[in-house]
This record gives C-alpha cells, sequence and structure tokens, in this order.
C-alpha cells in the first residue's frame, strides 16, 4: 500500500478532478505491475496496473488506493476491469466518498467472488487527496494560503517592496506549489503592487487558472495578467455592474464573474469558492495578499498554510504582516495549527500545516454552505 501511496503522489496537480489514485498487483510478495492516474480522461491506476501485470493478474491480489469505481465516466468502470483480469484479492485503502462510487465498486467486486478488504493506512490514503473530499463534503475547495515573511513577519518593506524576499530555492519550491493547484488567488492590491504573472516559470508543470479579487474591476490594462491570457485563464471575480468595462476586460480574454456583494462591499467568498469548485478546481492556492488572507481566515474559508520565512529582519512602522486583524483578543483564542512540517530550502525556512480551527473565537471549525 505504501508503494501504491508513492505512485498515487506522482498525479498532484495533474488529476482534477479526479482523485489520485495509486495501483500495485502483488503475486506472492512480488510486484508484478503498477500504476497512478495521471489525468482525468486517461486509465485509472488499476488499468494501469492491470495492463503491466498482464496475464499474471491472474489470481493475483490487487493493492489499490481509492475503493475502484462502478461506472461509466471518461473511462470504463475499474471494477469490471479487476474482475474480468482475474484477481483474487483487493485491499483497498479506502472507500471513495463520491456517490457515483461509495460502496458500490466493493459490493460488485464481492458480488463476484472476490476478496475485498477495506482500511489499509486509510489516514494516509486520505492524505492523499484533501482536495477532492472536501469538495465532496462541502461543495468548496481545499483552500491553502501562502505567503514569504522576513523574520519579523513582514512581507514587504516600508516602502512597499516584496521582490527578492524569498531566495532563488524557494522562488522554485513557490512555483512548484502553483503547479500543484488547479487555481491561485490574488487581491486587485497586489496586482496594481506587484505586477505578477501567476504563472508556473522556475519548475516543470502546468499553470494554474489565475483569480483576481476585483470588486469594481480596476485591473490596468496593461497589468501582465491581462497581457498573457494565453498561458492560462485570467478569472476577475466583481460586484461592478459596468457591462462596458467588463465587455472591454472579456474582449482582451478575461472571463469576468459577477456576484452579489457581501455585507462589506466586497466579493462574496463562498458563493466565490462554490463557483471555484463547480468549475473542477478543487485545490486553490491563496498568494494573498493580506486583507486577502486575513478574510478567508476570519471566514474559516482556509485549511492549510504554506509560510516561507527569509532570515531577514524589515522592521517598520508601515511594513505589513501577511495577516491583519484575526479577530482574536488572547493567546487562547488563536487558530490553532499542525502539525507542522519545518525544512530548509537554501537560505530560507518553509513550513506548512492545516488549520484546526478557523471559525469564530471559542467556536469549533464550520462552513454553511
Amino acid at each position: 500500500m505504501r508503494a501504491a501511496i508513492r505512485l498515487a503522489r506522482r498525479g498532484i496537480g495533474t488529476t482534477h478532478p479526479n482523485p489520485r489514485v495509486g495501483a500495485v498487483v502483488l503475486r506472492g510478495d512480488a510486484i508484478v505491475g503498477s500504476g497512478y492516474h495521471a489525468r482525468a480522461g486517461e486509465p485509472h491506476a488499476e488499468a494501469r496496473a492491470l495492463d503491466e501485470a498482464g496475464a499474471r493478474a491472474e489470481g493475483a491480489t490487487l493493492v489499490v488506493t481509492l475503493e475502484p469505481c462502478a461506472h461509466f465516466g471518461r473511462t470504463p468502470p475499474c471494477a469490471d476491469r479487476v474482475i474480468a483480469a482475474g484477481i483474487r484479492r483487493i485491499v483497498a485503502g479506502m472507500v471513495d466518498p463520491n456517490p457515483l462510487v461509495d460502496g458500490r465498486g466493493i459490493a460488485r467486486l464481492r458480488g463476484a467472488g472476490l476478496d475485498v478488504m477495506v482500511g489499509l493506512l486509510e489516514s494516509e490514503c486520505r492524505a492523499l487527496n484533501p482536495p477532492y473530499l472536501k469538495r465532496l463534503a462541502t461543495g468548496l475547495p481545499w483552500v491553502t494560503l501562502k505567503a514569504m515573511v522576513s523574520l519579523d513577519g513582514r512581507i514587504a518593506s516600508d516602502s512597499g517592496e516584496s521582490r527578492g524576499l524569498g531566495g532563488e530555492e524557494e522562488l522554485r519550491l513557490a512555483h512548484r506549489l502553483r503547479a500543484e493547484h488547479d487555481a491561485v488567488l490574488v487581491g486587485i492590491d497586489t496586482v496594481v503592487q506587484d505586477d505578477p504573472l501567476l504563472t508556473v516559470r522556475h519548475t516543470r508543470g502546468r499553470s494554474p487558472w489565475r483569480i483576481v479579487l476585483d470588486s469594481r474591476l480596476r485591473i490596468s490594462d496593461q497589468a501582465r495578467l491581462l497581457t498573457s491570457v494565453e498561458a492560462s485563464p485570467l478569472i476577475l471575480a466583481t460586484i461592478s455592474d459596468d457591462a462596458k468595462r467588463r465587455a472591454a476586460l472579456e474582449a482582451r480574454g478575461a472571463r469576468v464573474w459577477t456576484f452579489e456583494p457581501a455585507e462589506d462591499g466586497s466579493v462574496p467568498l463562498v458563493p466565490l469558492l462554490r463557483r471555484i469548485a463547480d468549475e473542477g478546481r478543487y485545490a486553490l492556492l491563496v498568494e494573498g495578499g493580506r486583507k486577502v488572507h486575513t478574510a478567508f481566515l476570519r471566514a474559516g474559508l482556509a485549511d492549510r498554510v504554506a509560510i516561507g520565512i527569509a532570515p531577514l529582519l524589515l522592521g517598520g512602522a508601515a511594513a505589513p504582516s501577511w495577516t491583519g486583524d484575526l479577530g482574536r483578543a488572547t493567546v487562547g483564542e488563536a487558530i490553532p495549527l499542525g502539525p507542522l512540517s519545518v525544512r530548509r530550502v537554501g537560505r530560507d525556512l518553509w513550513l506548512e500545516g492545516e488549520i484546526r480551527s478557523s471559525g469564530a473565537p471559542g467556536e469549533e471549525r464550520r462552513v454553511d454552505v
């Protein structure tokens, strides 16, 4: 199963909207076939492993991280393929909670006389697919907040300068993180100040959709996001009713999503996230800035943080931190993270961890969808 999990990880950043799945075929103690799901529409992990095993699959054991499907989608049902291959025993890491599957694959396999075991290394198998599982449970994407900060927690200097805060190795890692997500989101202030591209350039991988919170459609006609729409789709999330401006931006290739304003007059985050997920984008990377990170945290909509820390002290009365007022008056009300992973990335440190609770102070984390 651990070998199957390692295989499944190869699909990170490429399988959306499908889950990441790995599979191996065993004869005795020997692996005679292995595979993973690479892209939607391509063969599933089970099919790849069975193809590699060939005739050796007869009477063998199939170990797979997720329950085989039993329905026709872009590919035929994996359960039927497993039965036809002559597999004797199935060991699955977890049941697939997709309503189209959800035990039907297991039932079909058992109905055909196969020995089926479910739940081996289940927590590790679940950890392969937090975006997929959250989408099924809530209708919303999995949200990671990413920032690069100085040792004293600043994302920019007093003058607003932020480029070069992270080293070269951190830059490559940040672009790899983009490649692992289906969409990346920033606020319009970041676009105005930094004029980012938000594409994947310093590593291999596809560029995610690029989403800007732009309440009043203030994006400049010369913004690099607009001049690079051929590289990756650009979504402008707005509450503006300026039809002329919207038509001009759409003529440039941008997609404009218009929402009813939230109570504070901003783009409402839950409807935006629901639409992102409905578009098949289940993993969202939020690169800020400060107001955007704060809004996600206050609303309890973030699932994970990824923070680079540079060995620099910026100080300064106006130098911004990566979050603002979170409505937490005491240490006891702080938003807990964990477990944390910490590693060196060149000269910098890189921390990642899941958010255990991000609702109102004293409340369990929940999202009303």
